[in-house]
């Protein structure tokens, strides 16, 4: 079976909406038999599509799959580089892993590593995240950027504002960003960024960006230690929501802003993500390896360092730390 026939034609029958469109028409458009459109219209009923037929009009389709293979996620794609090339897998210990490995064999720019479940996630500091089968987005996404290492840390900034626009277009949700790599939800913790580098002497080989988006889980689906203090879409929505929708936001906005971040630097992508920051403005605690700040986190600065001024009067740069907010 020619995969790329499948794709294009679960495409055209999205893209005709309820219109149903004769098997002959569809036969004709791709060059092949009728026999032949019709085991495609069955290996689409196999992934999980509904396609009512129609007699003597056709077929249309009437339901999606709400999975993360490439053929749902890459119908609606509006990217250029992003997510033009897929590997996915059903479950796995961690999608870092596969696209660590994917990058170290030439791998190209753009490519996403999905999966429905993660035996093993994790996220900043080596800590477990929870990857509930089915109900998030768990996915890593490999680039190229021809930038100097010092330019990496931006990228999971650049990632955090990417995120919250896509959730906003998605749902209805307001979404803010806790500095640096948390997606919050009502004071909640609903996503979270890792990246990761390979590089060597000649510069970045490639960046390794992990986001594990809680989308569909209800709370007996996290464990009870982080029932308090996490979230999803749903929780705070109150609607299941498409998590096809969602990658293929996130992918436009991770394309959209990447490039712009290549292209002119961070200024205005600066301004997006404090506009949407929980953390400027407010007194936190800094908990770094070797010492514990507290103050007021007064903004970030255009490589991305969080700038805290404590009771003294003194501006400290944070360039890594746990924070918490402390009113």
């Amino acid at each position: 079976m020619n995969i790329a026939v499948t794709h294009k034609l679960a495409k055209r029958l999205i893209e005709s909406q309820s219109q149903a469109i004769s098997g002959q028409q569809l036969a004709d458009e791709f060059g092949i038999s009728r026999t032949a459109i019709w085991k495609h219209i069955k290996e689409l009923e196999e992934k999980g599509y509904t396609i009512e037929s129609i007699k003597k009009k056709g077929y249309r389709i009437v339901a999606i799959p709400d999975t993360l293979e490439p053929l749902g996620i890459q119908t609606g794609l509006t990217t250029k580089r992003i997510g033009q090339k897929i590997e996915y897998v059903e479950s796995c210990p961690s999608t870092q892993i596969i696209a660590h490995q994917l990058a170290q064999e030439g791998a190209p720019d753009g490519t996403v590593v999905l999966t429905e479940t993660q035996t093993a996630g994790r996220g900043r500091l080596a800590r477990k995240w929870d990857s509930a089968a089915q109900k998030g987005v768990w996915m890593s996404i490999i680039l190229r950027p021809d930038v100097v290492p010092q330019k990496a840390p931006q990228f999971t900034l650049v990632t955090a504002v990417a995120v919250v626009r896509a959730i906003e277009e998605v749902t209805r949700l307001q979404p803010k960003i806790k500095w640096p790599n948390d997606i919050l939800l009502n004071g909640k913790k609903c996503t979270g960024i890792l990246t990761e580098l390979q590089s060597d002497a000649d510069g970045i080989q490639a960046l390794i960006i992990g986001i594990g988006l809680n989308v569909n889980q209800e709370k007996k689906d996290f464990d009870p230690e982080v029932q308090e203090i996490a979230t999803s879409l749903k929780l705070e929505s109150g609607e299941t929501v498409s998590r096809q929708k969602l990658v293929q936001s996130l992918l436009y906005y991770m394309e959209i802003y990447t490039q712009l971040y290549i292209e002119e630097g961070f200024g205005m992508l600066k301004i997006l993500w404090e506009s949407y920051s929980t953390t400027i403005g407010q007194p936190v605690r800094a908990r770094m390896t070797n010492q514990t700040l507290e103050g007021i986190a007064e903004g970030i600065t255009d490589d991305g360092v969080l700038q805290l001024r404590t009771a003294d009067g003194k501006l400290h740069g944070i360039y890594s730390a746990d924070i918490e907010m402390t009113n």
